[in-house]
């Protein structure tokens, strides 16, 4: 199970053209802006990476506008925690839980989560809020990173596990989100 004060989100490399061009593109600029408003909520801290920024763009601006109080990890290893900024920002956060999005999910997400799992994290892909040029390319990343050792979880999902009760304030707002 997800807690709260034991988790992080790792946004990866939703930039400019290619975001466009994923499989049901839409569909997961709309799902990312969910989870990261739900994670907002949530206080639950994330960490955002950009792959090579001045070849790629940068991050779309539906996403980008509610990140404004931090900037992006610039990197250019697939593996984002081979990058010392990213690997630092990880390890300062104290969190061992990690939800993970973004894209492709066969190139930059599969390696960041093989380097998240062999440093010990738990990790927990949101699957509808990854995607990759292909559809296929999604199923066989998802495929081999749970023969790895993480494991699959979806928006509404991870949110309402981090709630984990309807009584509480934030409840609400969770709610609206996701309806």
């Amino acid at each position: 199970m997800l807690i709260q004060e034991n988790t992080g989100l790792i946004l990866i490399d939703v930039q400019g053209k290619l975001a466009r061009i994923v499989n049901e593109s839409e569909k997961l600029a709309t799902n990312l802006e969910k989870l990261i408003r739900g994670c907002q909520i949530l206080s639950i801290p994330i960490i955002w990476a950009e792959q090579n920024p001045k070849g790629l763009g940068s991050t779309i601006p539906e996403l980008e506008k509610l990140l404004v109080h931090q900037k992006p990890i610039e990197k250019y290893s697939f593996n984002a925690f081979d990058d010392e900024t990213f690997k630092q920002t990880v390890l300062d956060s104290g969190r061992k839980q990690w939800l993970i999005c973004g894209i492709e999910a066969h190139i930059c997400v599969y390696q960041t989560v093989m380097g998240l799992l062999l440093n010990n994290f738990d990790v927990e892909i949101v699957a509808d809020c990854v995607s990759s040029r292909a559809k296929e390319s999604v199923a066989i990343a998802l495929q081999k990173l749970q023969n790895k050792g993480a494991y699959l979880t979806s928006l509404e999902m991870c949110l309402y596990e981090l709630v984990k009760d309807s009584r509480r304030d934030i409840f609400k707002e969770i709610l609206t989100l996701i309806k």
